[in-house]
């Protein structure tokens, strides 16, 4: 009698533990039931496996949180998981949920620094990218150029112009410094090619005609005669007249009409009034532009001119007649 009711015990045992396992097999193939279309969840290094269940039901996962951690500790990969941000949609399992974050399938958003642009666009740009925190608003650029690590207090032009993707939440210095070492391994990498002779002593030298460069090329086909133009010019030691350093120094003042009061107007970056190079890049230079600076294109031109028809191009003078013929014909095009 003790036996058949001992056999029936057991046997009822593993009819619930049979059960229970099936349970769990169907939870874990399940969607989620979630509070929206979209739930996200960052997860900061460190964070617990059941904070992170937690985390993921504060958010609008509809289950309970100790399941979620359950899971999570059972699978054996409760330790795998990373930080990062998540989202998912409608249709996540458990299991799926998991991997996503086991593999560090993480939402990214990105930001694009353009060619050309000045620091002062980079901040726009930051302040209105989705999900980066914004920590350097209130900073001044010296403050930044230290936050970020530069050596030196400008931050202008020592960031590479590039589409950046980022976990959301994360700083804007995070960015910052990621454009700062691209820039740097980029100018590095070029500086090594650079040809005999340049009129460069340093590559931050280099860095700075790069600038002006990319400024000055309305038409990529033009970028190379454009710093030969610039280099004959510095080893002459003939000013560089360049109108996109005079309003750079201007700053907030330039209105967006350059008049011949301003080049006059004697500021560091003013290549009318200033021999040699300018104090710092004016803006960030693509790497056609470093890449021109340092084997620029053999010319005899000391001068050039927009040609003023909407095709950006330029045209190219050996001396100042021909240059002032080219002005008088293409007069609506900048001074150089």
């Amino acid at each position: 009698m003790v036996n058949r009711w001992l056999w029936r015990l057991v046997a009822a045992v593993v009819l619930l533990a049979a059960a229970a396992a099936g349970a769990v097999v169907w939870w874990l193939g399940r969607p989620l039931a979630l509070a929206g279309a979209r739930v996200e969840v960052s997860i900061e290094p460190g964070t617990p496996p059941r904070d992170v269940a937690r985390l993921w039901v504060a958010a609008g996962v509809q289950t309970s949180p100790e399941w979620l951690y359950q899971w999570f500790r059972w699978s054996g990969d409760a330790r795998r998981i990373r930080a990062g941000s998540y989202e998912i949609e409608a249709g996540t399992t458990p299991r799926a949920l998991l991997d996503k974050m086991v593999r560090g399938d993480e939402t990214l958003e990105t930001v694009r620094l353009i060619e050309g642009w000045t620091f002062r666009q980079v901040r726009q740009a930051l302040a209105t990218a989705p999900h980066l925190k914004p920590t350097i608003t209130a900073l001044s650029d010296a403050q930044v150029a230290a936050a970020i690590g530069l050596p030196v207090p400008s931050v202008e032009g020592r960031l590479f112009p590039d589409t950046y993707a980022y976990s959301r939440g994360v700083s804007d210095v995070t960015v910052l410094r990621r454009a700062m070492h691209a820039m740097q391994r980029r100018l590095d990498a070029a500086w090594a090619t650079r040809a005999d002779g340049l009129p460069l002593a340093t590559p931050d030298e280099a860095l700075v005609l790069a600038s002006i460069v990319e400024k000055e090329t309305g038409t990529p086909a033009d970028r190379g005669r454009i710093a030969g133009v610039f280099t004959n010019r510095l080893r002459i030691g003939m000013p560089l007249q360049s109108d996109p350093t005079v309003i750079y120094g201007l700053g907030t003042a330039f209105d967006g009409n350059l008049r011949r009061a301003d080049l006059v107007a004697d500021t560091p970056w003013n290549t009318y009034t200033r021999a040699g190079l300018p104090p710092t890049p004016i803006a960030m230079p693509g790497l056609a532009s470093l890449q021109a600076v340092m084997q620029p294109e053999a010319t005899r031109a000391l001068y050039f001119v927009a040609r003023g028809d909407g095709s950006g191009g330029s045209v190219f003078s050996e001396n100042l007649a021909d240059h002032n013929r080219a002005v008088n014909e293409h007069q609506k095009g900048p001074r150089r």
